[in-house]
């Protein structure tokens, strides 16, 4: 969401009803996303959470009802208005019944239009806000999370926002941050609790087997294939999809899977129907996928798909305040009420050490230093020698400044995308979104931050 008042999603099927809203609410300070569909909603959902919904109940095709159902479905929380042509009791009924927060008929009023978002979109704040009190206060939170540093404040900021949306998450950090810990937060905090968790380490499935593991197979689809097996995308239906070391998928299989994001179907190895499934996907990888992306090791396009929303996990050394009650918290779990602490000597070795194997690495050298305590405290000689022998002064880590070369940067290379794609169509917005596959409240973003808003009246008139 960007800063200010927020962003609103206008979902009407009439180009001149969605152009007064435009006018109105834009004047007013809000971001507009302009959508033609209940399909183009809910795939914008995927990419962006706003700050509300004005969604016509009267559209052809999926319908507005249906769109309100699984707006609701996904995100309880997520204040919608919905416009109506008449007043029709039923109809209004219904729509209260399916989670719409209030309903204005047309033809439109302007103040009251303005009055009724506002109210809603503060209320869709405080619910958000409520959410996360009520989590922490009957003690659910990020189960197996812990820190207090500034770095993982941030991360908890970012949680506590997905966990009322239904966005693509691509979790950034480097081996042993937590990235599967996170992603369960956000399934188990979100819409999706109920459904299932499915996770794949994509790193431990050998590349021959990848499309069978994901897609499924039908019984004689290869040699070896006795049964008929359910990938993981059936598995994950009305759930969350957790595909981590994202980056070590092979090409072929990406194309695949962008196909899947794209029309969210796909086929078993060996079979012909053509099968569904709702699942939220959350990647994660401790490459650099933008570096992966250049080399031409990972698709941009999906890239793009995968990277609607970035949350960067901070390495331990990074964030060494929290040392102490990560300690604390693993010596509870694995002391055994033998151990109760570790000795301040021990712990400014710790605090010194630089951690390579984060988190994880804490974990298993503090299992291995309560078998090797013989008293209440974890002593220095309890500590391995690599962490006894440490003597780096404990500094506050500055992020080196990049050196500039002439390699061209991943945002170079978008925005050269952006403008050929723009270019090819003559302004066209639909076909170049469809060119670069990727969705419309993504495009429009990109469009803003590259300063592109005015190519595609240009364009338009040049042609």
């Amino acid at each position: 969401m960007i800063e200010g008042k927020g962003t609103i999603f206008v979902v009407d099927d009439d180009p001149n009803q969605r152009m007064i809203l435009e006018r109105w609410l834009v004047r007013e300070g809000y971001e507009v996303v302009l959508l033609e569909s209940g399909e183009a909603c809910l795939d914008a959902l995927s990419e962006e959470l706003p700050s509300a919904i004005c969604l016509d109940l009267n559209m052809p095709g999926f319908g507005g009802m249906n769109t309100l159902e699984q707006v609701h479905d996904h995100n309880p929380v997520l204040p919608v208005i919905v416009l109506t042509a008449d007043d029709a009791v039923n109809s209004v009924v219904q729509a209260m019944r399916l989670g719409a927060r209030d309903y204005l008929t047309k033809p439109l009023d302007h103040r009251k239009l303005l009055t009724t978002l506002s109210n809603a979109v503060e209320v869709g704040r405080l619910a958000m806000r409520v959410s996360q009190l009520e989590r922490e206060a009957d003690g659910r939170g990020y189960p197996g999370i812990v820190g207090n540093s500034a770095p993982m404040k941030t991360v908890f900021r970012q949680l506590d926002k997905l966990c009322v949306s239904d966005v693509t998450v691509l979790i950034h950090g480097e081996s042993g941050t937590g990235k599967e810990l996170i992603a369960r937060a956000i399934h188990t905090n979100g819409s999706r609790t109920r459904g299932p968790f499915v996770a794949v380490n994509l790193a431990a499935v050998p590349e021959t087997l990848m499309e069978s593991e994901l897609f499924g197979h039908e019984k004689g689809a290869f040699t070896g294939a006795v049964n008929r097996r359910v990938g993981r995308f059936e598995e994950a239906n009305r759930g969350t999809l957790f595909l981590d070391e994202i980056g070590e998928l092979p090409h072929p299989v990406q194309v695949k899977l962008l196909r899947v994001l794209q029309e969210r179907t796909f086929q078993r190895v060996g079979g012909t129907a053509r099968l569904s499934s709702d699942f939220r996907l959350v990647t994660a990888s401790h490459r650099n996928l933008e570096e992966e992306v250049r080399e031409n090791r990972f698709r941009q396009d999906l890239y793009f798909r995968l990277a609607v929303f970035e949350l960067e996990l901070p390495p331990l050394r990074q964030k060494r305040d929290d040392i102490p009650v990560l300690t604390r918290s693993f010596i509870r779990q694995m002391g055994e009420g033998r151990v109760e602490g570790v000795s301040a000597t021990a712990l400014e070795r710790m605090m010194r050490y630089d951690w390579p194997g984060n988190i994880r690495e804490l974990q298993n050298m503090i299992q291995r230093a309560v078998v090797m305590c013989a008293g209440k405290e974890i002593q220095l000689e309890d500590l391995p020698e690599r962490i006894r022998a440490f003597h780096k002064p404990v500094e506050v880590e500055v992020e080196p400044e990049r050196e500039k070369d002439d390699e061209t940067t991943l945002e170079d290379f978008s925005r050269k995308l952006l403008v050929n794609a723009l270019t090819k169509h003559d302004g066209n917005a639909s076909a170049a979104m469809r060119e670069l596959n990727i969705g419309r409240s993504r495009f429009y973003r990109m469009l803003k931050k590259f300063g592109l808003e005015g190519k595609i009246d240009e364009l338009r008139k040049e042609k």
